[in-house]
């Protein structure tokens, strides 16, 4: 029997015509002998603008439900998630040589960690590539050091949450991703990191392309409200101390 790693997308109309290169990406993966990856690809509406870009691959699944935000799309596909891990791809993103064996060695080497990260570079329109000051060291973050460094940092995680990949049963027990206009991948990735250990790796996982078209959520008192409700979930989660493993 196989095992599966779910590679989760969620697309609207502006930003399908990159799915073909966040495909090839996923076609160069290699993983080890008995798994496989299944990508479900939801989009935020219905519209007839994505299902033109979706690949004719059996080992895709294409959904679509009422527009609610890149949340609500990834939560919804979470319906059909059918493996025991969880990959974020955004639909401009596209995957390194490696990334998810990398993702995938680190949680089945350690029961503890729930969820992993990788390094990110910027894939800029000219195709150069920028990086980020500050990653953390390889290996294993602990509970709420994500937390502490986004509070202290102007609101800017440690690690990136596009690169995430997780327990499926861990995601599916925080409520998966949050419902709010933009962060909601934050959200989650400060809930995994306040009720599990997570790693790091500091091989690029991911080029994360910049694009015209790409949303600006540059509103100040959205941006507060998102981050005083993303803060306050991710500390009553560590006020609860509701942890992942369980502990007698």
């Amino acid at each position: 029997m196989r095992r599966r790693i779910i590679v989760i997308t969620a697309v609207h109309a502006p930003s399908a015509h990159f799915l073909p290169d966040a495909y090839k990406s996923l076609r160069a993966q290699e993983l080890p002998e008995g798994w496989e990856w299944h990508w479900l690809i939801q989009e935020d509406g219905r519209s007839d603008e994505v299902a033109p870009y979706v690949p004719d691959d059996p080992r895709v699944t294409f959904t679509q439900g009422r527009p609610g935000g890149p949340g609500t799309a990834r939560t919804l596909a979470l319906a059909v998630a059918d493996g025991e891990y969880v990959k974020v791809l955004d639909a401009e993103g596209q995957l390194t040589a490696g990334a998810l064996a990398r993702d995938l060695a680190a949680l089945e080497g350690d029961p503890t960690i729930g969820w992993a990260t990788s390094r990110v570079l910027d894939l800029l329109p000219d195709g150069s590539t920028a990086g980020f000051p500050g990653d953390p060291d390889e290996g294993p973050m602990e509970p709420g050091t994500v937390l502490d460094h986004w509070a202290t940092h102007d609101y800017r995680a440690p690690v990136h949450p596009a690169t995430l990949f997780a327990r499926r049963h861990l995601v599916l027990a925080l409520g998966g991703w949050m419902a709010l206009p933009a962060s909601e991948d934050t959200g989650l990735l400060l809930a995994l990191a306040s009720v599990s250990r997570g790693w790091f790796s500091s091989e690029v996982g991911l080029l994360y392309r910049k694009w015209p078209g790409q949303a600006a959520h540059t509103d100040p008192a959205e941006r507060a409200a998102r981050m005083a409700v993303v803060e306050a979930r991710a500390r009553a989660l560590s006020y609860v101390r509701w942890n992942y493993p369980v502990t007698d």
